[in-house]
């Protein structure tokens, strides 16, 4: 195994640089610095954007009209055990064609690819029209999500800042690069839910009420609830219990209160409001008492088809990939979620999602340096400059 040495390629260069940043949420580690002095020196307009503990970084370049972003996020999710790793995980290695490290896939290595384009594009066309920019922050991978994208999209939404088109770089694909592109994700919506019942002793429970059993038929109907059919777009709304909490771990006490996480990922067949109402509704029904607290994470969003940017990723992806990728709506949530509400079209297409959150993190790096290519060619589908991508397909 090895580093990659003084001859690597500019965006191989700089997704280790990245790697070696010891950026996990919601540290940024300087990730956003070092980008911003590269985006200077090529004539990009810069502006941090600090909320609470987290970084944002906001580039743009060009004056008005229809405006291109790329969004990204330079933290990471912890390694684990560091020891379970082959290399050590902030440290970049190269063995069998894959560049390895935290964060390689997830999303440095787009990050970079990023970066990479966006120096590319503006040397060749200063004068491009529009604007183009670039969006990161160091809180996607948190547990909340409060102070990164979505606080910006506040600030811009009172700045009134145009956004057309949005290109997030998480890694969408699944065997080969461009093999699936998201062209939307479901809306998330958690739920605490706390029942209370009256703690006694296991040999009395005509003096206590236990709260486990009063929830579980509940629960039951709960689980069996067909929500919605899902449509065209989204598959069917889906529940899960991730946590279920009670007792006091004594083998002779009835507990007196029951917590219950879940999580509801729903499409546009339902609504946020009307999945809390039913939920209520039965709880309701079962003579509970309960309290519940919901999050809503993100509202479903969509770019529909024949939209310029969906429509321009998918012609990239059979052009320089050799594929016409699978549009999807699948897969968890990203950061796509706060940008959409803008009125901007969103598509994510990075790498290969297979060892993402996991030991051993890592991208082909055949892939890698393919990647500024795709990124470019849509800021010359978008923005002009044609000439650029029909560069590109006759070299691949």
């Amino acid at each position: 195994m090895s580093a990659p040495g003084q001859d690597a390629s500019p965006v191989l260069a700089l997704a280790a640089e990245l790697i070696r940043r010891r950026s996990v949420t919601p540290e940024d580690a300087g990730c956003q610095a070092l980008i911003a002095a590269r985006l200077q020196r090529v004539g990009f307009h810069c502006e941090s954007l600090r909320f609470g503990a987290v970084d944002n970084l906001w580039a743009t370049h060009g004056g008005t009209g229809p405006t291109l972003i790329f969004l990204g996020h330079t933290d990471v999710v912890p390694s684990g055990p560091e020891d379970a790793w082959q290399s050590p995980p902030f440290e970049p290695s190269l063995r069998d064609g894959r560049l390895y490290g935290r964060g390689a896939a997830d999303m440095k290595g787009a990050v970079a690819a990023m970066v990479v384009a966006l120096e590319q594009y503006v040397a060749a066309q200063p004068m491009h029209a529009g604007r183009i920019g670039l969006l990161l922050t160091s809180d996607e991978e948190g547990p909340t999500n409060l102070d990164g994208v979505r606080r910006v999209a506040e600030l811009f939404r009172r700045r009134g800042e145009r956004i057309d088109w949005c290109v997030v770089g998480e890694p969408s694909s699944r065997d080969r690069l461009g093999d699936l592109i998201r062209v939307g994700r479901r809306g998330s919506l958690s739920a605490a839910i706390t029942v209370h019942g009256i703690q006694g002793h296991v040999a009395y429970p005509e003096k206590a009420r236990n709260p486990i059993h009063a929830f579980a038929p509940a629960l039951a109907e709960l689980v069996a609830e067909r929500w919605d059919e899902g449509d065209a777009d989204f598959p069917p709304t889906s529940f899960q219990v991730s946590n279920i909490h009670a007792g006091t771990g004594a083998t002779n006490v009835i507990p007196g209160v029951l917590t219950a996480q879940c999580n509801f990922r729903y499409g546009t067949a339902s609504t946020a409001a009307d999945l809390r109402a039913r939920v209520e509704a039965i709880l309701s029904r079962h003579g509970l008492r309960y309290e519940l607290a919901w999050n809503l994470s993100g509202e479903p969003f969509l770019t529909p088809p024949g939209g310029r940017l969906r429509e321009a990723v998918r012609a990239i992806c059979r052009e320089l990939c050799g594929a016409d990728p699978e549009q999807s709506t699948g897969g968890g949530t990203s950061d796509g979620r706060f940008i959409a509400p803008l009125g901007a079209e969103v598509v994510e297409l990075g790498p290969v999602n297979a060892t993402i959150h996991q030991v051993d993190e890592c991208v082909a790096v055949a892939d890698l340096e393919r990647l500024p290519a795709l990124y470019t060619a849509i800021c010359a589908r978008l923005l002009g400059a044609p000439s650029l991508a029909a560069g590109r397909q006759g070299r691949d």
